[in-house]
Parts: C-alpha cells; structure tokens; sequence
C-alpha cells in the first residue's frame, strides 16, 4: 500500500518520469559528443590519437561508470533520490563542459572518468522512483517514456555534436553541450519532492534493504541472467554511440554530418520501437497475460532482430548498409523496455531495487568498456568494421539464450525474514506463539 499512498500526493509523477528521462538523454548526449569528435580528424590529430587509443577514450566514462553503480544503488536506497541526482548531475556537467579545455589525453580520460562516475546515480534513481510510484501494468510505459531518453540523446547528441564541430569547433561543442545541460536542474529542483530519510525513516529503509542482501542477489539465476541480457544490449548500443559515426565516415565515405544524421535516425528508430513495445507489453499484462511470458517474448525478438547488423556489415552498398544498420537497431528496441522491467522490477523485490539495479548497471557500463575497447581492438587487427559487427552478433545471440534459459519467477532473489526484536518476542501472548507454531 505504501506505493499508492505515495502515488497520491501532490507530484506529478508522470511530469517527474519525463524529467528523468529528459537526465537520461542529457547522460547520452554527453557521452555520444565524444563519438563525434574521434570522427573529427582535427580531435584526432590534435591528440595523435591510434584506433586503440580512441578505443581507451570511448570507453573511459564506462569503466567508472560500472564501478559506482553498487554505491549509487546503495546510496539511493537509503537517501532517496532527489538530492543525491540533483549533486551528481551538477558535477557531470562541470566535467563535460571541462572536456573542451583539455591538452591532453591523460586529462581528456580523467575528465571522461569523472563523467561517468556522476552519472552512475541515474539509473538507481531511477528504478527505485519508479518501483515506489507505479504498479506492475504501469511500469512498462513508464520506462517506455524513460528509455526514449537514452535513444535520443543519441540521436540528438550525435548531429548537434557533429554539427557544432563542424561550424566551430570540437573545444566549443564540448562547452556548449556541457553547459546547456544545466537548465535542467531548475524544474528537478521544484517538481521533486524531497525523500531525504530523517533518522527514524533511515532506521526503517536501512532495515528493508537488509532483508534482501547482495548475496540473495548473487544467488539468483534471474540476477545472473539480468546481468548477461543487459551486457549483450549494451554491447550493440554503446558500439553505435562509439564506433557508428566513425564507421560511416571511414568505411561508407560519409561525411561528419551525415554520419551524425544517420546515427540519429537509428537511435530515433529505437526509441519508437521501445516506447511502443513497452506500452503493448503493458496492455497484454493488463489483459492478464503472464507478464515474464510477455516481457520475455518481446525480448527474444528484440534480440533475432538485432542480429541483422551482420548484413549491414557485408551489404555491397552504401543504402543497403544505412538500411541494416537502421533497422537492426529499431529492433533491438523491443528488447530495451522490456529488459529493463524484467530483471530490474518486474522479478525483483522492491526492497533491493536500488541495490540490484546498481549490480545490473556494472554490467552494462562494463559492456560500454569492453565494446568501446575492443571494437578498437578489433578495427586495429582487421583494418574492418566487420569482425567488431560479428561480435556483436555473438553477443546478441547470448543475450536471447539467457532471456529463455534464466528468466524464471522461480528463480528470482529470495527475501529474508525479518528478524524479531528480544523485547517484541517477551510481548507476544502464549496464544500468537502456539498459533504460530508447526
């Protein structure tokens, strides 16, 4: 019940759901303006950058990222989520903004590491906002709404970036994207209420979050399949806010601006494609089918559909190319939303969303490290983009054997019984204790 007495008071929680998609987008968009400055050959030169070396820089934001994503989730469980997002976001920006005075690469990772390790607090936030404020058929839409945020900040960061760059330059568009951000925090400010904990409340979260431990956690197949899904997902979609720009320019002969239109119009692509199937998963549950069946299903297709990046890398033309490459990512949209509401809500007790959703966070972070760097890795040895695109197949295809194998109710984390206080046990009447008793 605590849910609907929450839902009830004077907060728009639909108009909070937008803002927290609105952060999400501004997270990407900060992150892709680095994607479009290692396709500027001026970013490139200026840093005698090799493919590695971009690899190292791409993937930089991820590796912190990843690693906060365990405190964050512990943070918010117990703090809220109001005050701990509103710092983080502030400090994100200061560092984004600080990426255009950069002189050199060792700063230019450390200034891409703090980055990613203020933006570790977004998803944990999020996912515990949404847990305390909507129910089982309304979830779905709502991270539908949430996750458009991360598709278009791709889409958006990718030609705005591109777009600055060429009619400035790569040092002004850093700033400008950095700083533009800001504005946000004035309506999170006012619109969110403040879920600061006094000591009491921090007495009880604190007690809540015990009840279901990180080795529960640990113990669940359903945690681990949640961990390879959304490594398997974010292997694709952090290659193409990495590595999509690069590759329409160097491989299909693009220039830098149509290679950022193009990146937008995939991401724009998939984030119809998660809304939608989010929405629909929404409804058939409400109808009264299965919602791991549903959320499941939605998922395995998602995954098959992306496997068609393949085709993308062996087309013989530059349309063919931009076709598969569009397509393989809307349909890898069906997985987004139903993902994150399977193994982040859907079959996790509420007690331990924030802590879960921080341990499936490592996971896709390390997926944004590891596809950034070895893509790199790859493109160095092949002098192709087709071996980083048969990785991604691979993974794609994992990622939709673990949806099938590992995502069962019965195998979700366990909770534990809250232990009974001395003084509550010498107060209970013979009679409750017999009643009570095998």
């Amino acid at each position: 019940m605590e849910t609907i007495r929450r839902a009830v008071r004077p907060e728009s929680r639909w108009g909070v759901v937008f803002l927290l998609a609105c952060g999400l987008m501004i997270a990407f968009m900060d992150r892709t303006s680095m994607s479009a400055a290692l396709a500027d050959h001026h970013f490139v030169n200026d840093f005698a950058l090799t493919h590695v070396q971009r690899g190292w820089l791409g993937s930089s934001v991820f590796w912190a990222y990843g690693l906060l994503q365990l405190p964050m989730g512990w943070l918010v469980d117990r703090y809220g989520v109001k005050w701990p997002y509103a710092i983080c976001f502030l400090l994100w920006c200061i560092a984004a903004a600080a990426t255009g005075i950069a002189t050199t690469l060792s700063a230019l990772i450390l200034v891409r590491v703090l980055i990613g390790a203020a933006e570790a607090v977004v998803v944990p936030a999020t996912y515990r906002y949404i847990a305390n404020r909507f129910e089982e058929t309304q979830k779905g839409t709502a991270l539908g709404i949430y996750s458009v945020g991360g598709k278009m900040g791709p889409a958006l960061g990718a030609p705005l970036a591109a777009w600055l760059i060429a009619g400035t330059s790569w040092k002004v568009m850093f700033v400008v994207t950095g700083v533009a951000g800001l504005v946000w925090l004035l309506p999170w400010l006012l619109m969110v209420r403040s879920d600061f904990p006094d000591s009491n409340e921090l007495a009880t979260r604190k007690k809540r979050a015990a009840s279901v431990p990180l080795r529960n956690l640990l113990a669940s197949p359903v945690v681990w399949g949640g961990l390879m899904t959304n490594f398997c997902y974010a292997y694709f979609a952090f290659y193409c806010m990495t590595w999509m720009p690069a590759y329409l320019v160097e491989q299909r002969g693009l220039s830098l601006k149509q290679s950022g239109f193009y990146t937008a119009f995939s991401f724009c692509g998939v984030a119809v494609t998660a809304a939608l199937s989010g929405w629909l998963a929404d409804r058939l549950i409400a109808r009264g089918y299965d919602a791991v069946v549903v959320r499941k299903s939605f998922m395995v297709v998602g995954f098959i559909g992306g496997m068609t990046v393949l085709f993308g890398a062996y087309a013989p033309s530059v349309r063919m190319a931009l076709f598969w490459n569009v397509l393989s990512l809307t349909l890898v949209g069906l997985v987004t939303t139903n993902n994150l509401a399977l193994v982040k809500l859907t079959l996790i007790p509420k007690q331990a969303v924030g802590l879960n959703t921080g341990l499936q966070q490592v996971a896709t972070s390390l997926a944004g490290g590891v596809s950034a760097s070895l893509s790199g890795w790859l493109l160095h040895v092949s002098h192709s983009y087709t071996l980083p695109m048969m990785a991604i197949f691979m993974f794609l295809l994992l990622g939709a054997t673990s949806t099938v194998v590992l995502m069962r109710r019965k195998w979700a984390p366990k909770v534990n019984e809250p232990a009974e206080e001395p003084s509550e046990r010498k107060a209970s009447p013979p009679a409750v204790m017999s009643q009570s008793a095998p």
